[in-house]
């Protein structure tokens, strides 16, 4: 059996001391609810989850990585508004999102193609780029919960300039994930 890992391309985002506030407020006013929350400091804006993938296909991956940097310039995200993914009566993730820019959208456009020449097929969902704040395993008040997340709906928490993105492994631990850096992409 081939040795595997958990892989995932991704912006890791350097969270300011507002938006460590806003994320512990957050927290805080939805305490009674079951979340599963991120540890500020593993956000990340996911460009491509692979997930286990054996470790000899790692020098293909990181080229085609390498090849969607042609073009790409350091821009600026905004992180605001928050959101979640799944239905009023079954919310599954709670989300920040990303405003993007013409070159977050190019290199979002450049990893899909260069991974797809590779023979990594895109995901057949819409790219929707957003932080996860946290997991949601139940809602004890969903009227609450909406109410919250819709408070926070039009709130911008920072911005941050992007000069790469990286490789990273996931290894899951009881405690939460541990992610390192298998390859930097540099633009």
């Amino acid at each position: 059996m081939p040795e595997m890992k958990r892989l995932f391309a991704a912006i890791k985002v350097e969270p300011t001391d507002a938006f460590i506030e806003m994320y512990n407020n957050l927290k805080q006013i939805l305490g009674f609810h079951i979340i599963k929350w991120v540890d500020p400091n593993n956000i990340h804006i996911t460009l491509k989850f692979f997930g286990e993938t054996p470790v000899e296909e790692i020098p293909v991956i990181t080229a085609a990585l390498q090849e969607a940097l042609e073009g790409v310039k350091p821009f600026e995200i905004k992180l605001a508004n928050t959101g979640i993914f799944g239905s009023y009566y079954s919310p599954k993730v709670i989300w920040v999102g990303i405003n993007t820019s013409e070159m977050f959208n190019k290199l979002s456009n450049n990893v899909i193609e260069s991974l797809e020449k590779s023979g990594y097929l895109n995901d057949r969902q819409n790219f929707v780029p957003h932080l996860t704040l946290g997991r949601i395993k139940e809602i004890k008040d969903k009227n609450h919960f909406q109410e919250v997340v819709a408070h926070f709906s039009n709130y911008a928490f920072q911005t941050q300039m992007v000069h790469g993105f990286s490789l990273y492994d996931s290894i899951l631990r009881k405690e939460g994930p541990e992610y390192t850096v298998v390859e930097e992409f540099i633009f």
